[in-house]
């Protein structure tokens, strides 16, 4: 949303104030300015002068000397220039020697302008410079009868022709202006509009708001002669105002019009269309203009559009639709996509004689998923979705009427269609000095309070304690939020620091969800996304999982009135929707996925139930694509070493989950409690759920790893004496698990021993078969000593010796 100073001005004639004080007040009492521009940045002694006399330049055939009067005593300056559009008589604006005007060069100073100095061209003397609109900082946008290559030829304009030698040309011009850009919430619809930031601005600086007076308007006919409206879904359009212009006489729009629209952005074309678009930004009322004459059977018809129906907008563009969006047509065809853009069939031309105006009201919801789905924007979408006041409807109808008849514009008709079925009425809401001081920590009076209430519009019963509240005000809804209305008055800055009067103590995480913090930055940082799924789940999942008829995990807890069968009962396992998540994601061609979900599961203790089950958080990880049985195993091992968990942990491949892979499961195994278990998900399981590659799944008992001892963290010291390494290679059987081995390392190495690495793992052709071979690279350090080959070697002999009762051998 962006507004001009001047614009401002209009409705609050006594600020007075710059831009950064302005920024900063209307900032603090909560509309937000994230910036400003000043249109006179970097223009400075640039007046109207009048060329009395023009000669050819002696030296170059494209320059010409110029007598330039600069005051109304008929003092002259000489300027060299190469516009070709200048003649003698012509009032131009001239920065004179010393002056600055905006950059236009590359080489220019464009955070300073360009400084102007009186000098040469080509041998003759040049006291200053003649402007174009460029030079003034500006563009033919915002100045249309500019010359786009030239000197801007102030006489050419009616307005300009009779201006004194010797003004102000920045200030003829209207530059003397700045442009401020708001961060408007989407619940203040109001301040999408001139109207509501200018109340906001009195409000702020303590003046006078003076809204437009809005005068009646129409002749003695009578609307409903020339047009009927029907609307057939009132839910999507809860207001439809329309009046009718005759005798319409396209022209150019005043000066004063075509300055503010081109000061937030918007390119004047004709006094019509700029009618509807200051309206627009006047009340934050969309308008949309039709040309009556192109109307068929003198009917407008709201409803909504057929599925694949095609329209040509305004743009030229074809639209497919469907039977979710809003249109506004005639008697026989759309004529406009409802709140977006009208249609290239009953466009205002230059020919127009009569014309329809239309200021609705539709769901913002809608306007917006059909912006989405056409792929359009338009400035009017960006209003009507916000949700506006169908209250404001009218107003703004007959505002754009009054501009018309005072822009001679055309003829009004008497009377309007207005369908209104449903009037949005305003509303109280009680107030209490006492409770909004205690939300704010203040001590503000009952009359300073209704002051703020009252000069933002807010009538205030004194009697009843209530406040007024209009239909345009949406965001006002409780107590507090008339508390926040006198906080942004009194100012933020004026609330005093006081400490909580509630005796509560300071709140903190539980031991439980500190946990689950851990767990979740561990996996996340592995690349899971986390997942929910439904509590209740369908009994046929447990088929799907290939769980035995006498497994626990079928003994589920039946719920009494289910929403069907596919959730009639809780989970006792968070697979079955970890399952078809990841099945989900494969039909739909994603290829590395990785989920996980701290999910609860129900126990019962037994059925029927006679207590509450066993209601515990368990997580549990899915992921297929890049990963396999290790990376999940490793996985665990950090959400292990996360929680500072450094006793013996142990993996049991004999799980005998009939959802894993028979060979590629384990049980986790820490200081002999089962606290986990993944692997492989089995290839039966897989096709059950139209999953069409391996996928790896992990179940973590959180509960358990709740009540486990944690180990401090302690700080240890960088070693100060050197290791020794040995490497081992053994040859063993094949049901000797590596876990083994490396106990045994563990326990016989004693304190020495600093680290182990497997490093490497062999079958083949030179190993016996049902054997395999596994390398350990062995690290022994001591604290306090540098160790003796003797020390490490009487370890080493330990190890093998428990190793070859094992039935290891070592590999020569």
């Amino acid at each position: 949303m962006d507004t001009s100073l001047s614009w401002i001005k209009a409705y609050v004639p006594d600020l007075d104030c710059t831009a950064q004080e302005y920024t900063d007040a209307m900032t603090l009492s909560g509309t937000k300015v994230e910036g400003f521009t000043e249109f006179d940045k970097n223009l400075d002694k640039i007046i109207v002068g009048k060329i009395n006399k023009i000669e050819k330049h002696p030296d170059a055939d494209k320059l010409v000397i110029c007598q330039v009067q600069i005051d109304e005593e008929g003092n002259e300056v000489q300027i060299v220039t190469g516009a070709p559009n200048v003649k003698e008589g012509d009032k131009v604006p001239v920065v004179l020697d010393g002056g600055r005007v905006a950059a236009t060069h590359k080489d220019g100073a464009a955070e300073n302008g360009m400084k102007i100095k009186k000098g040469k061209l080509r041998g003759v003397d040049s006291f200053g410079m003649m402007c174009s609109i460029d030079e003034l900082g500006s563009t033919t946008d915002m100045y249309p009868d500019a010359a786009a290559d030239g000197i801007y030829i102030l006489s050419d304009n009616p307005e300009y022709k009779d201006a004194p030698v010797g003004s102000d040309a920045i200030e003829l011009l209207g530059l003397h202006d700045v442009s401020f850009e708001y961060e408007i919430t989407s619940n203040r619809v109001d301040c999408f509009g001139m109207l509501g930031i200018a109340r906001e601005a009195a409000a702020t600086f303590g003046k006078d708001f003076v809204p437009p007076v809005v005068t009646k308007t129409g002749n003695d006919e009578d609307v409903n002669d020339y047009i009927k409206v029907k609307v057939e879904d009132n839910k999507l359009c809860s207001r439809y105002t329309a009046r009718v212009v005759k005798d319409i006489k396209l022209a150019s729009s005043p000066e004063w019009m075509q300055r503010r629209l081109a000061s937030v952005g918007i390119r004047p074309i004709n006094n019509i269309v700029d009618i509807t678009n200051y309206v627009m930004e006047e009340y934050a009322q969309p308008m949309h203009a039709y040309d009556l004459d192109k109307i068929e059977d003198s009917q407008i018809v709201v409803r909504r559009a057929q599925k694949d129906e095609k329209f040509t907008t305004l743009d030229g563009q074809e639209r497919v639709l469907d039977d979710t969006m809003l249109m506004i047509c005639d008697g026989k065809k759309p004529i406009g996509i409802a709140g977006i853009m009208g249609g290239e069939n009953s466009m205002i031309t230059d020919d127009v004689q009569t014309m329809l105006f239309e200021a609705a009201t539709f769901d913002g919801t809608n306007i917006r998923l059909s912006g989405k789905k056409l792929g359009m924007r338009t400035d009017a979408q960006a209003k009507f979705e916000k949700g506006l006041d169908p209250n404001n409807a009218m107003e703004a109808m007959d505002r754009a009427c009054q501009l018309i008849e005072e822009l001679g514009a055309g003829t009004v008709v008497g009377g309007a269609i207005d369908y209104y079925p449903v009037k949005k009425e305003p509303f109280t809401i009680p107030y209490s000095v006492e409770k909004i001081n205690a939300l704010l920590g203040t001590d503000i009076s009952e009359d300073e309070m209704v002051g703020y209430f009252e000069k933002i519009d807010l009538p205030v019963d004194r009697e009843k304690k209530e406040v007024f509240i209009p239909t345009w005000r949406q965001d006002l809804e409780r107590l507090a939020d008339l508390a926040e209305e006198v906080a942004r008055f009194y100012g933020y800055d004026k609330i005093p620091m006081t400490l909580p009067s509630s005796s509560a103590t300071m709140g903190g995480l539980s031991d439980k969800l500190i946990l689950e913090n851990k767990v979740r930055n561990v996996v996340e940082a592995y690349g899971f996304c986390e997942g929910m799924t439904y509590s209740f789940e369908s009994p046929k999942v447990y088929d799907k999982l290939n769980l035995a008829q006498n497994d626990v995990l079928r003994k589920s807890i039946v719920i009494n009135n289910p929403l069907g069968e596919d959730y009639s009962v809780m989970r006792t396992s968070a697979l079955g929707g970890m399952l078809t998540s990841l099945a989900t994601n494969y039909n739909r061609r994603n290829k590395d996925v990785r989920l996980y979900e701290l999910a609860n599961v129900y126990l019962p203790k037994q059925l029927p139930l006679t207590e509450l089950p066993d209601e515990r958080v368990q997580l549990t990880m899915g992921m297929y694509g890049e990963g396999d049985f290790y990376a999940m195993k490793g996985v665990i091992e950090e959400i292990l070493t996360r929680l500072s968990l450094k006793g013996t942990v142990t993996y049991d491949p004999a799980a005998q989950k009939s959802f894993l892979h028979p060979g590629r499961q384990a049980k986790v195994i820490y200081e002999g409690k089962e606290i986990a278990y993944f692997g492989e998900v089995h290839p039966t399981v897989l096709k059950n759920f139209a999953i069409g590659q391996r996928a790896y799944v992990a179940v973590v008992d959180l509960a358990e790893l709740i009540a486990m001892p944690k180990e401090a963290v302690k700080y240890t010291g960088v070693a100060k004496f050197p290791a020794m390494t040995r490497d081992i290679s053994l040859m063993m059987k094949k049901e000797l698990l590596a876990g083994q081995v490396e106990e045994v390392i563990r326990k016989k190495g004693g304190t020495l021993v600093e680290s182990y690495e497997l490093f490497d793992v062999y079958e083949g052709a030179q190993i016996q078969e049902g054997y395999k071979s596994l390398a350990y690279k062995i690290v022994f350090r001591a604290k306090d000593r540098t160790l003796t080959d003797e020390e490490v070697t009487n370890a080493m002999n330990k190890i093998i010796t428990t190793l070859e009762e094992m039935g290891a051998s070592l590999r020569k």
